[in-house]
C-alpha cells in the first residue's frame, strides 16, 4: 500500500467517526453524567392502585418542573394530568377519565425528564400495575400525632408528625392543610412511612396552649378529603417533666387486648375494655372470659388500631437519649424517662416507678427483644406515677408470669403470654402474634 492510499484510508476513517458522534449512536456508559436523576420508587398504594387514584415516583434529586409532563411521564392506555411535588420531589399522574378495572397498564418515565441543572434521567424506568376493580372512595384519616392530645410540657422545639393510614397526594400535605395555629413553619411528606412533619419555624412560646389541625384540604390519592383533626397541647417548661407519652391515643380507643394473629382466653378472664383481632380473625374463649367493652374481629376498629399501635410502636423504639438497662430490674426504682434494653428485660420480683411527684411522668422501656416477668412479682408505681403512663416496647414477645402485677402498656412486636392470675393494669397489644390469656384481670386505659 502507497502513502498516498494510506492517507486517503485513515482521513476516510476519521469522516466516519466523526459522523458516527454526532449521530447519537454513541452509547457507552461514559455518556451518562454521574449524578444523573433515577427514579427511586413508585409510591406504594396501601388499598391497591383504586381506578381513580393517582400513580406516583419519587426521584433522587430536584427536578426541572418543567420537564415533569405529559410526555415525560406516560401511562399507555390512559390519559391524565401530570404534576410535580418540588418540595418532597414526587412526579404524579392523575387519570382522567378514571382507569379501567383490572387492567394492566405500562408506565415509563422517559430521558426528557431533567434535574434543576438540566440533566436527564440516567436511563428511562419503566414499571407497570393493575387497577382494582373499584374506585377510591374512603375518607383518610390520621391514625397517630407524635404529640398526645392535651399533652403538656412539651419541649418548645417540637416537630409534629402526622400519620396517615393510607398513602396521600403529597401535593395536599401542606402548611394550609397541616399546621399549628399561629404558627409559621414548613411541611414535608414522607411516602415510605406516610408521616407529614410540620417544622415550627422558631421555637414555640413557653408555657402556652397550642392547636395543631390537619383540614380536609389533605386529600388521598384518590382525591378523598381527610377527616379533619383538631388537638391541642401545651409547652414547658415544667419541673421534672420532658417525656411525652407514647402517641397511642386517641385512635386506639377503648382497646385494652389487641392481637394481630389470634386473641385466645382460658378460665374467667375479665377485660375491663374492649378486645380485637387485625388481620387475624380469631378471637376464642369468650365466653368464659368476660370483656366489658366490644369484641372485634377483623373490622374497621380493629384495623385502625392495630395501624394506630404500629405508630405508637414506632415512636416508642425512636425515642432518644434512653438510660441503659439490662438483665433484671428486680429491686431497683426508676425515675421517669426513658429506658433502653439491646436484648432481654425481665423483672423477677418487685420494681418500683417513682414519678416523684409528678402526675404527669411518663416512664418509657425500649426493649430489643422478650420481656419476662417472674411468679408473683409486681410493678409497683409511686408518688403518684400512672399505669397509662408506662409504655413497655418489647422488640419479640412479651411473658407474664403467674399471679404477677404488672402497671403499663405492652407494645409487642410479635406476641403477648398472660398466664394464669395476672392483674394487668394497662393494655395488651401484639402487632403481629396472638395475646394468649387464662384467668387474668385486665383493667385498661382510657384515652382522654
Amino acid at each position: 500500500m502507497s502513502i498516498r492510499q494510506f492517507s486517503r484510508i485513515a482521513v476516510a476513517l476519521l469522516v466516519v467517526a466523526f459522523l458516527i458522534s454526532c449521530s447519537g449512536v454513541h452509547t457507552s456508559p461514559a455518556s451518562i453524567a454521574s449524578d444523573a436523576p433515577v427514579v427511586s420508587m413508585v409510591v406504594p398504594q396501601s388499598n391497591g392502585v383504586g381506578t381513580n387514584r393517582e400513580i406516583a415516583v419519587v426521584f433522587s434529586k430536584p427536578m426541572d418542573p418543567a420537564s415533569i409532563n405529559a410526555s415525560t411521564f406516560v401511562i399507555a392506555g390512559a390519559t391524565g394530568t401530570v404534576t410535580y411535588d418540588a418540595t418532597n420531589m414526587i412526579g404524579g399522574f392523575m387519570p382522567s377519565p378514571d382507569l379501567a378495572a383490572n387492567v394492566t397498564y405500562n408506565a415509563r418515565i422517559t430521558v426528557g425528564a431533567k434535574d434543576v441543572s438540566g440533566t436527564p434521567l440516567a436511563a428511562p424506568f419503566d414499571f407497570s400495575f393493575t387497577a382494582r376493580p373499584t374506585t377510591d372512595t374512603s375518607a383518610p384519616y390520621v391514625i397517630a400525632v407524635n404529640v398526645v392530645a392535651g399533652a403538656t410540657c412539651v419541649p418548645q422545639d417540637q416537630k409534629i408528625v402526622a400519620t396517615f393510614d393510607e398513602q396521600m397526594d403529597s401535593l395536599t400535605i401542606n402548611t394550609s392543610t397541616f399546621f399549628i395555629q399561629g404558627v409559621a413553619g414548613t411541611v414535608t411528606y414522607d411516602v415510605v412511612t406516610q408521616k407529614a412533619t410540620f417544622t415550627p419555624s422558631a421555637s414555640l412560646a413557653a408555657n402556652t396552649k397550642f392547636t395543631i389541625v390537619v383540614t380536609a384540604g389533605a386529600k388521598d390519592m384518590g382525591g378523598v378529603p381527610v377527616a379533619p383533626l383538631q388537638q391541642t397541647f401545651t409547652t414547658g417548661p415544667c419541673q421534672g417533666g420532658g417525656t411525652q407519652p407514647v402517641a397511642l391515643c386517641p385512635n386506639i380507643g377503648a382497646f385494652s387486648v389487641l392481637a394481630g394473629s389470634t386473641v385466645t382466653n382460658t378460665g374467667s378472664t375479665v377485660v375491663s375494655g374492649d378486645v380485637g383481632v387485625s388481620p387475624g380473625t380469631a378471637v376464642t374463649g369468650f365466653p368464659p372470659g368476660l370483656a366489658g367493652g366490644t369484641i372485634h374481629i377483623a373490622d374497621g376498629a380493629a384495623g385502625l388500631a392495630q395501624a394506630t399501635l404500629t405508630a405508637g410502636y414506632i415512636d416508642a423504639a425512636g425515642r432518644s437519649g434512653g438510660t441503659s438497662v439490662a438483665g433484671d430490674l428486680v429491686g431497683q426504682t426508676l425515675t421517669a424517662g426513658v429506658y433502653k434494653s439491646t436484648s432481654s428485660l425481665a423483672n423477677s420480683g418487685d420494681v418500683t416507678l417513682d414519678a416523684q411527684g409528678n402526675s404527669d411522668a411518663v416512664f418509657i422501656f425500649q426493649i430489643s427483644s422478650t420481656l419476662t416477668t417472674g411468679s408473683g412479682s409486681h410493678v409497683v408505681l409511686a408518688n403518684g406515677a400512672k399505669a397509662c403512663n408506662v409504655f413497655w416496647q418489647v422488640g419479640s414477645s412479651a411473658t407474664l408470669g403467674t399471679n404477677s402485677v404488672f402497671k403499663g402498656n405492652i407494645l409487642a412486636l410479635t406476641s403477648i403470654t398472660i398466664t394464669t392470675g395476672v392483674n394487668l393494669e394497662g393494655r395488651a397489644l401484639a402487632r403481629n402474634g396472638a395475646v394468649t390469656l387464662d384467668t387474668d384481670v385486665i383493667t385498661g386505659c382510657a384515652c382522654q
